[in-house]
């Protein structure tokens, strides 16, 4: 295996450091990139690849995979929630970034040019960051266009999370994509963002979940004759609703993941920082509960949860 450290120098602001990772395996083949860490704060994806080169031999892979270890190091080593210690900005909101911006847009524009930019396909692990009581389940974007949306469907189902969220409204311009997995896909790479685990937790479970959705991603790309099947059936949750709040202040959940809720349900309440409540916070639809918010912070216009709306008809 091949390390290395792509040095993001300091400008506008203090620079970092990205650990990058390499298995080239013995015979030609795809190039996947796996990313891990965009939000610091989410545990599960890092251990995976910490874990994944010792399951796996050059010899029994067909092209090469590319391991973004820690996307977001001020993030990881300052435990933020969404956003840089050093900027204040949310890294998978700036894509594809820029080389003379604050340290977010620089870190997006190396592992744009770095590494998205030189991958066949991409898998951008995330999990509920350290606030958010998340399912697992996987984002699909359906793009219109048929041999991408052909190829993003296959990894989905590679991967073996059965719960799909659809996702129909992403940015088109490759200049202004915004988040990791579009910034693949407005290139014409197809990627899938992965959820699988929560609350800041490093439960094996959720390690191992992604773990198992690589190979399968593998052996579907014909990298690797080991991994599970695809998923012949899954749950396509579209539409989704992110809930956010109203107000600033304590919040108190009343709800927890997976659980179904009617249009107008109480999701969540918000009371100011001396116990009066001054807010509700209500489902615009009905669904299946993917996360909800449950450590009392909220800021006005954060996420509360997010719903969708289960179906069994693949988009």
């Amino acid at each position: 295996m091949e390390s290395r450290l792509i040095e993001v120098p300091a400008g506008v602001d203090a620079g970092t450091i990205i650990p990058v990772s390499m298995l080239r395996g013995d015979r030609p083949g795809p190039v996947l990139a796996l990313i891990a860490g965009n939000h610091g704060y989410e545990y599960p994806p890092v251990l995976a690849l910490q874990k994944f080169p010792g399951l796996i031999r050059p010899a029994e892979i067909s092209g090469s995979i590319v391991m973004v270890q820690v996307a977001n190091m001020p993030s990881f080593l300052g435990r933020t929630v969404y956003f840089s210690p050093i900027d204040g900005k949310n890294l998978n909101r700036v894509y594809p970034g820029r080389p003379d911006g604050s340290v977010s847009e620089r870190i997006a524009y190396a592992i744009t040019s770095e590494v998205i930019e030189k991958a066949d396909y991409v898998l951008d692990l995330h999990c509920g960051d350290g606030n958010e009581w998340l399912r697992p389940y996987v984002y699909q974007a359906v793009t219109g266009q048929p041999r991408i949306d052909a190829a993003i469907a296959r990894l989905v189902l590679a991967f073996g999370i059965d719960h799909v969220v659809v996702d129909r409204n992403r940015p088109t311009d490759p200049t202004r994509s915004l988040y990791c997995s579009t910034t693949a896909i407005t290139r014409g790479k197809p990627a899938v963002t992965i959820e699988s685990g929560a609350l800041g937790m490093t439960d094996d479970e959720s390690v191992d979940r992604i773990l198992t959705g690589i190979f399968g991603v593998l052996r579907e790309l014909g990298m690797c004759e080991s991994g599970p099947p695809p998923l012949t059936r899954a749950t396509w949750l579209d539409p989704t609703a992110v809930v956010t709040s109203p107000e600033s202040g304590v919040l108190y959940p009343k709800v927890d993941r997976d659980q179904t809720v009617a249009a107008g349900d109480l999701i969540a309440l918000v009371t100011d920082f001396f116990g009066n409540q001054i807010a509700e916070v209500r489902a615009p639809i009905a669904g299946l509960v993917l996360y909800v918010v449950t450590t009392p912070p909220i800021t006005k216009g954060q996420p509360v949860a997010c719903i969708g709306t289960p179906g069994s008809t693949a988009p």
